[in-house]
């Protein structure tokens, strides 16, 4: 995510999409009732017998709903600013993808929405190495933007042998040889070792760093050239590899819960007890998992967990949000998907 411009006072931030985990993290941001602005595609009928063409066109729509579809976000509302030729109040649908520039419009932009907007942007920004490979070839690549660079392709021998397939001249040797000298000179927070089969393992055999070896995620392409770039790059271990230092911080702030829970200590869980401390302005820290939040969206109801939200927000509280997909967030869900640190101790 690359934030283009930021408007505070006017509540506008304009932002341009990198990579596919910038969508998902827009799907978590934009709510009802946004104001969502852009270039879009939209069919229009130059005259009455002419069959509707599609044009680019700048609209401005207020959002109603927000689904994803596949890799790309779906952003439906009505029109406020657009062609002449288009009503007011007609309905548009934005498509969010890789590649997109768009606008968003707040009434209030919470602190943790502009936190998690910064954190988006550096994890844009992480250094992460990529390594296509099989038996006997292997491309690297390092990540750039919404696409991967190739910095080097290698090519070995193969010799047959009447139980299996030997890789000839330590071809696994040199390529891991390689990718710890990549490794160390781009100082990369995390290297993606994507292979079909089970050539991943015979790698893993041959690098001896432990430094490296904990930076390593394992990923499966079906193939082995440059195009298997594009499959491992909407994989979901690369996301993973970008969203490593979020995650853990999701997990200490859930296990710092847990502890005060434990002894307990200041801690109040649950929609309820969460609201009366909100309510009486004691939460020093807000715990809230996205799964949560999408229900209550489902549901209709989540404009009671955003009231919490705002006056958390409006007491100079911590918020964060919390992924459902790993087990701290699911431990959060168990304990009904909020949570809160206190100020103090409320009976």
């Amino acid at each position: 995510m690359k934030i283009l411009e930021k408007n505070l006072r006017q509540g506008e931030v304009k932002v341009l999409v990198e990579v596919p985990e910038d969508v998902w993290f827009l799907g978590q941001l934009i709510d009802k009732g946004d104001i969502v602005k852009g270039k879009t595609l939209r069919k229009l009928k130059v005259t009455e017998e002419a069959d509707p063409i599609k044009r680019a066109v700048y609209m401005a729509i207020q959002v109603e709903k927000v689904e994803f579809a596949g890799d790309s976000l779906r952003v439906n509302g009505t029109m406020r600013e657009g062609p002449e030729d288009v009503p007011r109040g007609s309905y548009h649908t934005f498509s969010v993808e890789v590649g997109t520039t768009v606008s968003i419009v707040k009434e209030k932009w919470f602190g943790f929405q502009l936190q998690r907007l910064e954190e988006a942007c550096e994890q844009s920004k992480a250094r992460v190495l990529v390594v296509v490979f099989d038996r006997e070839e292997a491309f690297i690549g390092r990540l750039r933007a919404s696409k991967i660079e190739l910095l080097a392709h290698l090519a070995g021998e193969v010799q047959k042998k009447h139980n299996g397939v030997v890789a000839k001249g330590d071809f696994f040797a040199e390529l891991a040889r390689q990718v710890e000298q990549y490794d160390a000179r781009l100082k990369c927070d995390a290297v993606v070792l994507a292979s079909p089969a089970f050539w991943k393992e015979e790698l893993l055999k041959v690098i001896k760093s432990d430094a490296l070896r904990k930076k390593i995620v394992q990923a499966t392409c079906s193939s082995v050239d440059e195009s298997a770039f594009d499959e491992v790059l909407k994989s979901d271990s690369v996301r993973a590899a970008l969203s490593r230092e979020r995650v853990a911080k999701e997990l200490h702030a859930v296990d710092r819960v847990l502890a005060e829970i434990a002894k307990k200590g200041a801690v109040a869980y649950g929609f309820a007890q969460v609201k009366t401390a909100a309510d009486a302005g004691a939460i020093r820290e807000l715990l809230v998992t996205d799964s949560l939040i999408a229900k209550r969206r489902l549901d209709r109801t989540f404009a009671a967990v955003d009231q919490v939200l705002r006056a958390v927000d409006a007491q100079k509280g911590d918020i964060v949000i919390v992924s459902g997909d790993h087990q701290g967030g699911k431990r959060l869900d168990g304990l009904g998907g909020m949570a809160a640190l206190l100020r103090y101790k409320i009976e």
